[in-house]
This record gives C-alpha cells, structure tokens and sequence, in this order.
C-alpha cells in the first residue's frame, strides 16, 4: 500500500509538470512579468505586514522561477503534490484513497486562470502545516490552547489577504473551495472510518484515485485556455525578441488574433519580409502594423515593442509605463522596469534610468543585466557603439510633434524620412500605404528609393 499510494502521488505530480511545462507554459512567463520580487528589506516588510502577507510574499519568491517554465513546473507540481500528501497524512484514508486529491485538482484548476496567484496555492499548504502540526501535540489542554492561539495567526499570515487572484474584487472560489476540502475531507474520513471495511484492498484504493484522476482530469484539459496560451507564445517570443521562432511559428499556423497578428507584422520587419510578403498573411487593416494602445496591462506591450524596434522610443516608454500601472493587483513588472530602463538610457534621462536599474539589482534575474547596463548611463561613446541603443537612438524623432493615440502616416513618414537608413520604418511605412490604398504616397516612397538608390 505503501508504493502504491507513492506511485499514485507521482503520477500525478508528473502529470502537474508535464501540463505546465509542455501544454501551459507561457501562463507561466505571463504570471513572472507582472510582477517585480525584490530582495529588500523594505519590500519584503511591505507585503508580510498585510493580512495574508506571508502567503503572498511566498507566491511571489516561487513566481520568480517562472521566467523558465520548466522550473515554475516543477514548483508547482511540488506545492500541489505536497498538498495532497498533506491531504492524505491528516487522516488514514482507505479506500477512499482517491479523494485525498481533490484540493489538489482543484488548485490545479484554480490556477489555469492567468489571473490566479500562486499565494493563493501557499495559503491551502499552510494552512495544513499548522493542522498537522496542531494534530501532532498531545491531546489535553496544551492541544486546545495551541488551536485557539494558531488560528488568528494562521488567519493572519495566510488566509486573511485578498492578494491571491489579480482582481481584488474577484472572489475565488475554486481556491476556497480546495481550502475547505483540504480542511473538511480529513475530518469526514476520520469520522467515516468505522464504516470502511476495504481499506486494505489495493484494488480499491487505485480505482478511487484512478476515478478522481479521470474525473478532474477532463476538467482540467476542459477549462484550459488554450487560446489564451497561443496569444500569450507570441507575447513572449517579441518579448525575447525571437523572430526566427516566429516566423517558423507563423508559416505552421497563421496567427488570427489581434496580438499575434502585430508580432508577426514585426517578426517579418525585423527581417525586411513586411512589404513584400505582406497579404501572405493574415491582417487586420492598419491595426494589424501598430494598433491603438488599449488601457490594460497586455495588449499594450506587443505594440511597444514594435514601437522601440521602429525607434519610437518615447511612445514606447510611455506604452509600456501605461501597461505597467494598468496591472490590477498594482505590481510592478520586471519586464516593464527593464524597458523603461532603456528607453530612458536611450533618451540620456541617465538619472531616470538609474532608479530602475537599481531596483532591478535587487532582483534575482534581472540583477546581472542591471549590473553590465549601469556602467552605460552617461558614457555616450559606449552607448553610440551599442549594437541596439546606439542603433535605436539615430532611428528616434528628431522634431517634437503631438502624438496621437491613433498612429498616424505623417508618424511614420516623419520616422523614415527624418533617418532613411531606418529599414523598420520603411517597411511599416509602406506596408501602411498598402493596407489604406494610398497609391500616391505609395509611388512617391518608390521614387524616393530608386532615387536613393
């Protein structure tokens, strides 16, 4: 009974990682890059003063991870796995073996919402380790009074907060629901007992786990969000600036949303396929080039890499400081902190740009990227030499001008005019002239290039 009930807590804490890790992943990136975890005194006392706090500063140190997926999916399946056996330990379960893991599944649909938190998933596990704990002092008087003295702790440190899904208002149930079972179930075995008469029976055992396995199993695969995952692909690879993958990405499976469509726009520019393969694919008029900057934390930041890759690089830190203070649970991002890093190095706003440079040296990622990019700010040799910022920084507006929520061909044309060795700008430029029908605007680019040439 023993290896099997060992067998069965494996099984399923693989299945846990293989999901994340190979079907999930990138709602794990998207989980790491809003947030910022800083190793500071200051920040850390910040989180665990607040009710729920410890669980909180818990689920950010573990997100961290997750800007490699495969780790965040060894995390995960560690806390659900440990939960269960948790489950399991606080009463002896028979053959009703398999409901030991039910909160787990439960977490585990808990957290196929993007907007779930891993705290959420530390609150359940502590609240466990204070009940298995409480369970092991001998009973008497010493036993109630550590009861009445764990409670308002526990309530305190773990189950008191409301930082465990992104909207605050939200309320979770499937995280409560697995907080109650993990709770209940025990109690409701251990009263059952004198009832159960198969304990011994492996049989039994394995087709009560083998039953939830199924059950949840089909729940889970039926409320992922796949399409969400394929939107969240694209964000990571413009992210990471991975055009190759994307363009292998893009010739398996045209993409058909609005996200994708503007990575792909910008995969093929950065490699000068825009203007000529642009109808091979999917569009969505000039929204697809560069579309209007909505006012959340996601879209917005596709749109800012296409701008900073163009040179825009004061609509691209504002996009960016826009999407990073539209982040519902009022993070801040590590991602959002690196870009505005470099926009402001790349504008000489050196002192700006420090701030969030030091911040970053305070994280466990981001640390060592901070460290070579500081000795930059000022050194204006070095960065005219940067294979991207000095690159970036010939590209940016030489005149000041309004800007309009609504990119506008004067932008463009403004952008490559004021610098025509910027390929980027010519092929969003024409690609645009293309998409409006503004054949004259069109003709006169022609002339301008065979004139050039």
């Amino acid at each position: 009974m023993k290896y099997l009930h060992i067998t069965c807590t494996f099984l399923f804490g693989l299945a846990v990682f293989l999901f994340f890790g190979m079907a999930y992943p990138h709602h794990l990136h998207y989980q790491e890059q809003y947030q910022l975890f800083l190793f500071d005194s200051t920040y850390v006392w910040d989180i665990v003063k607040l009710p729920g706090g410890v669980a909180d500063l818990l689920g950010r140190f573990c997100t961290q991870f997750f800007l490699f997926a495969w780790v965040g999916a060894f995390i995960i399946a560690l806390l659900l796995s440990v939960v269960q056996l948790l489950t399991f330990r606080l009463a002896n379960w028979g053959w009703l073996y398999g409901l030991s893991f039910v909160p787990s599944f439960l977490l585990w649909l808990f957290l196929l919402d993007e907007n779930a938190l891993l705290g959420g998933v530390w609150a359940v596990l502590l609240t466990q380790l204070a009940m298995w704990g409480c369970l092991h002092i001998p009973k008497g008087w010493l036993q109630r009074i550590t009861f009445i003295i764990a409670i308002p702790i526990l309530y305190w440190i773990a189950f008191g907060g409301s930082h465990y899904y992104r909207y605050p208002t939200v309320f979770p149930a499937l995280l409560y629901a697995a907080w109650l079972l993990a709770i209940i179930l025990p109690f409701m075995v251990r009263a059952c007992h004198k009832w159960i008469t198969a304990s011994s029976r492996p049989v039994m055992t394995f087709a009560s786990f083998a039953l939830i396995a199924v059950i949840m199993g089909c729940l889970v695969w039926k409320n992922a969000n796949f399409k969400a995952e394929k939107v969240m692909q694209y964000d990571f690879m413009a992210r990471h600036q991975q055009w190759n993958r994307i363009l292998e990405t893009i010739n398996a499976e045209k993409p058909n949303n609005q996200i994708g469509v503007t990575v792909q726009n910008l995969a093929l520019a950065m490699h000068g396929l825009l203007a000529n393969h642009l109808f091979e694919y999917n569009q969505n008029g000039i929204a697809g080039l560069l579309p209007d900057v909505k006012t959340d934390a996601t879209s917005p930041l596709p749109t800012a890499e296409a701008f900073y890759q163009l040179g825009m690089i004061n609509v691209a830190q504002r996009t960016v400081f826009e999407a990073q203070e539209a982040i519902l649970d009022f993070q801040k991002s590590g991602r959002c902190y690196k870009r505005l890093a470099e926009t402001n190095l790349i504008n000489g706003s050196y002192e700006v740009a420090r701030k969030y440079l030091t911040a970053l040296q305070k994280t466990l990622f981001y640390r060592e990227w901070a460290n070579e990019t500081l000795p930059l700010l000022g050194n204006e040799k070095a960065i005219a030499q940067h294979p991207e910022y000095g690159r970036l920084r010939k590209f940016a507006y030489k005149e000041n001008f309004y800007f309009s929520d609504h990119v506008t061909r004067e932008m463009l044309e403004s952008l490559y005019y004021g610098n025509t060795d910027n390929r980027m700008a010519y092929e969003y430029l024409k690609a645009y002239y293309m998409l409006t029908g503004d054949r004259e605007n069109y003709g006169k680019l022609l002339l301008h290039i065979s004139t050039k040439q």
